[in-house]
């Protein structure tokens, strides 16, 4: 069945044996260059998971926060495809975080009106994290709301490793693992705003100096369409990503992420293990995947 986007389906979990047992057979005939630190999960769309590395331990997964956040601002006020959403005015506290020096942040005002759709593309695609807090306290009151509303949404997703203290992920107390960040990215591509935002190399937003730019570099690999970047001394680099692998007339949705590149060494060094490592793996799904698929046809 084709799902969202022309894709095979979205992975929701392997539930079912034929499927499971079929999985494990593509993955053994993909030999992924699988990094050699910190955590790995990857699944296909139609085929299910590609397996898992680097144990199941909850660590600091920095930006890639941002996912979950812009997931549970979409979950309390939908959006189509196209639409601007609410106007949102900007308040003290995100200006004034706006001349930080120690966070990913971007220029604002105190009283400037920006669109739902636009504080979006400032959350996912800079990365800001004033921006984050603003959509926090806009939905939920206050931040501490916000982040309740985070951690029962991780609930609600099986998400058990799991546990959010911020909106932004500057804080190394949230922490989760690559197989629950995974279960996330699936719902997450399901929901059509966020699917555009995460896949745009840049953006310019009215009355933001730019135009701002995504942090992914990996979108200028062909089929790359998303997700998150994340970054930080604690957590190293991290990776939600997300790609278009084809099989004969069929595309295939890949969702993988990385955890915990270089972790304690810098947050440029880590990002750049994390994207580095993450294209490794993307290539070798895009180019191996369709004789793999066809290798386990008969299987059901």
């Amino acid at each position: 069945m084709v799902g969202l986007g022309g894709w095979l389906g979205l992975p929701d979990g392997d539930n079912e044996t034929g499927r499971a047992s079929r999985a494990a057979a593509v993955a053994d005939r993909l030999n992924l260059p699988w990094p050699q630190e910190g955590q790995t999960s990857i699944a296909v769309a139609g085929v299910g998971s590609l397996g898992s590395r680097g144990g199941h331990k909850p660590v600091p997964i920095a930006s890639v926060t941002k996912v979950m956040t812009a997931y549970v601002i979409l979950k309390d006020h939908p959006l189509k495809d196209g639409e601007s959403g609410p106007g949102i005015t900007v308040d003290e506290t995100a200006a004034q975080e706006s001349g930080s020096l120690s966070e990913s942040t971007v220029r604002l005002t105190e009283g400037q009106r920006l669109s739902q759709h636009e504080l979006l593309e400032l959350l996912l695609l800079p990365s800001a994290n004033n921006v984050a807090r603003l959509l926090a306290r806009w939905d939920a009151g206050s931040e501490e709301a916000f982040v309740g509303k985070m951690n029962r949404a991780a609930a609600e997703l099986s998400m058990t490793d799991t546990t959010y203290t911020g909106a932004s992920g500057i804080e190394s107390t949230t922490r989760s693992t690559a197989d629950d960040q995974l279960k996330l990215a699936r719902q997450a591509m399901k929901q059509p705003v966020l699917r555009t935002v995460v896949a745009k190399r840049s953006a310019k937003v009215p009355g933001v100096s730019g135009p701002v730019t995504n942090t992914n570099r990996l979108l200028d690999k062909p089929g790359v369409i998303g997700l998150k970047t994340g970054s930080s001394t604690p957590a190293g680099g991290n990776l939600m990503w997300a790609a278009e692998a084809v099989h004969g007339a069929k595309r295939h949705l890949v969702l993988g992420v990385v955890l915990g590149q270089r972790a304690n060494t810098t947050p440029a060094e880590g990002l750049a293990a994390a994207l580095d490592n993450s294209g490794e793996l993307i290539d070798a799904i895009q180019k191996s995947l369709p004789a793999a698929l066809g290798s386990t046809a008969g299987q059901s």
